[in-house]
């Protein structure tokens, strides 16, 4: 009897850990993006919805990474890029150590944060690897770009890592290679999860590839907040945007690439070979990311951060993503039930026929600061150089953009 009750709470646990680790992931080649520079987008899946923006003097190179709120000394990070144009993420997996007894450490933050400090190539992070003690304790997909053009993704288990080189078209013949909480060299089968969410963002970043449209902005807008489920070919904006506004209109939510949980969603774009690896940006979308908004960092500013992003004391969190959440409670009002508040989104508080739903107001705001940041880029692009003062008065530009949408839109005051 006792055996059977450890049974079941070990199986429950599992359960419970795959659903509050699950992320959705790529890398992408330089070669198919529009602007030839490499891509790394991590969709973070966690019960640790309170995220920030953090900037470290690492051994070798300084770094900002995304982070928990709750971890205040930056113990582990989630996804980063480093002055040498480095950038590392990942999402667990569940189907690489299957049978193995040994205890998982669950330490993936603190290996990329090593990473960060330390590594300036794909090469370097594979050194890394073959450092490692065996058996590694750990069972995650990393994915991994450089500034001389490296872009790739690593499967790693407890004793082998297996690499899948993103530029090689036999490994990756459009140029990307996606994840979700599974490895291709693990066994397939009801241990891992979000094949689902992997066949929609293929279905999404071929199409891109296919129309030279895969871009950050691609991938932040039109993959990150897609409703669209590739399974049920249910898209739940184009079936519910008819509707008026003030009209809570409930719908089922799963397996769609946003998710009850996921906390926030950051896209890394390096640079060419021969660039200047500072000009590497990171898009954050920290928070809730149907209720955020984009915030472009680079590592050159570095502690100088937008204050909307770094932890403030006053929310226990990022301001930022203190707001998204907030929003989100209009998104998922149920408040009964254990699965009813994960699994059914009141998708007229996102999407309406008056155009005043939560995507639809932040869009605008968005898509100025992606026309600014780029603005921006282009002129550090042709001297090779970006400018830490225009860093800084951006910085305190979006900080004021950013709070005053919140105000205008929502009536939150950050």
């Amino acid at each position: 009897m006792i055996s059977k009750v450890l049974t079941i709470f070990t199986f429950s646990l599992l359960v419970w850990f795959n659903y509050a680790f699950s992320c959705t992931i790529a890398v992408v080649s330089g070669k198919y993006t529009v602007d030839g520079r490499p891509l790394l987008w991590k969709n973070r899946d966690t019960w640790a919805v309170n995220n920030k923006i953090m900037f470290f003097h690492g051994q070798k190179y300084d770094f900002i990474a995304l982070v928990n709120s709750h971890d205040k000394n930056g113990k582990s990070v989630w996804i980063g890029v480093n002055s040498a144009g480095f950038a590392i993420m990942n999402s667990a997996s569940y189907n690489l150590n299957l049978g193995d007894t040994v205890k998982q450490s669950g330490l993936e933050g603190h290996l990329m944060k090593k990473a960060l400090s330390t590594c300036a190539t794909v090469q370097d992070f594979e050194n890394l690897l073959k450092s490692l003690p065996k058996p590694t304790r750990l069972e995650a997909n990393f994915g991994v770009i450089d500034a001389n053009g490296g872009a790739a993704l690593f499967e790693l288990g407890n004793y082998k890592y297996v690499k899948f080189d993103a530029n090689d078209p036999k490994v990756a013949p459009f140029g990307y290679i996606i994840r979700g909480n599974y490895s291709f060299t693990g066994k397939f089968g009801p241990e891992s999860s979000g094949y689902i969410r992997y066949n929609t963002v293929n279905e999404l970043f071929y199409n891109a590839a296919a129309t030279n449209s895969l871009s950050a902005k691609f991938i932040i807008q039109d993959v990150t907040r897609e409703l669209y489920n590739s399974l049920t070919k249910d898209d739940l904006y184009q079936k519910f945007k008819n509707i008026p506004e003030n009209t809570p209109t409930f719908t089922w939510f799963h397996d769609f690439v946003p998710r009850h949980l996921s906390a926030s969603s950051v896209v890394i774009q390096g640079v060419k070979k021969g660039e200047n690896p500072a000009l590497s940006t990171m898009w954050a979308v920290v928070g809730f990311p149907l209720t955020s908004i984009v915030v472009p960092l680079w590592v050159a500013g570095q502690n100088d951060l937008p204050t909307i992003v770094k932890y403030d004391p006053v929310f226990n969190d990022s301001p930022v993503c203190h707001a998204a959440l907030l929003l989100k409670k209009q998104v998922f009002p149920i408040r009964w039930g254990k699965y009813a508040s994960k699994y059914y989104i009141n998708i007229n508080a996102l999407i309406n026929a008056n155009n005043t739903g939560i995507v639809q107001k932040i869009r605008p705001y968005e898509n100025k600061i992606f026309d600014k940041a780029n603005s921006l880029l282009s002129s550090w692009y042709e001297k090779q150089k970006p400018d830490k003062q225009q860093i800084k008065n951006f910085y305190n530009w979006i900080d004021n953009f950013i709070r005053t949408m919140y105000k205008k839109e929502f009536n939150i005051q950050l």
